[in-house]
């Protein structure tokens, strides 16, 4: 498998994106899989949620962005033997207005990942809470999207803005895209609320829904302000157990994909 590239994407916050692309990146490579994540939003909460300090990178994805650095350049290692990130920066936030006037800025970050691609198993990327230029630059750069949802009583609103622009990207910049899965998250189980949510996710996406569930679960919240994933922080918590399923589904799928293409 050569570099597959997922986009873990939803506009709104706090429906666990960041907590997924960050567990997802670090469980498969706890698989044994080199993977590079790669940290497309502004607040760094990826780049601090794997133990590096916000904002303290001399290069990140904005210079890479923005031309000023090399791909290679820009990729650090981390704490896990086979995870390597593009760290963000605050700077990401004013690139939004500074691609607008670049030539080919849909395709600013598809560069840097295609020159990357040999290197890795999986490429992970953090896209930011929006539906703006830099989103369309990670969606532009990669095989598919994987959109987390949280188990609440507006969980679909929204979403059929966030289809449109998948299907909008697929027609005018990647005609490959695909939707990886949809990943159920912050499921309660003492909530009949959680079951109907999920019965209705399950309807909208018919046949892209993981089996895969990930609980609502203190310990995936704190993790993060200690610099740690699931798995470093709490291994045996509901939520690391979750998000090893995530991984076996995710690995099973592509290989699956990969065999029958």
């Amino acid at each position: 498998m050569r570099g597959k590239t997922i986009t873990v994407i939803n506009q709104k916050g706090g429906v666990g994106k960041t907590t997924t692309a960050l567990n997802l990146a670090a469980g498969l490579a706890e698989s044994m899989l080199d993977v590079l994540l790669i940290d497309l939003d502004g607040q760094s909460n990826a780049t601090q949620g794997i133990g590096l300090e916000k904002n303290s990178q001399k290069i990140s994805v904005y210079e890479v962005i923005m031309g000023d650095a090399s791909p290679d350049e820009a990729v650090l290692p981390t704490r896990h033997e086979l995870l390597d990130i593009i760290p963000a920066h605050i700077n990401l936030n004013g690139a939004k207005v500074e691609l607008v006037s670049m030539t080919e800025r849909e395709y600013r970050l598809k560069k840097a990942v295609d020159a990357l691609r040999d290197k890795y198993s999986f490429i992970i990327i953090d896209s930011p809470p929006s539906l703006d230029l830099l989103t369309v630059n990670a969606l532009a750069a990669s095989d598919s999207a994987l959109i987390p949802i949280q188990c609440e009583y507006y969980a679909l609103e929204g979403l059929g803005h966030l289809i449109t622009t998948l299907q909008k990207v697929r027609k005018g910049l990647n005609e490959n895209l695909d939707i990886e899965g949809v990943l159920l998250t912050m499921h309660d189980r003492r909530t009949s609320l959680s079951f109907q949510v999920m019965e209705e996710v399950r309807k909208h996406f018919r046949g892209s829904v993981y089996e895969t569930y990930i609980p609502r679960n203190v310990r995936l919240a704190e993790a993060p302000s200690f610099g740690k994933t699931i798995f470093e922080y709490d291994p045996y918590s509901s939520g690391a157990l979750a998000y090893e399923s995530l991984v076996r589904e995710v690995i099973e799928s592509n290989e699956l994909k990969e065999n029958s293409g």
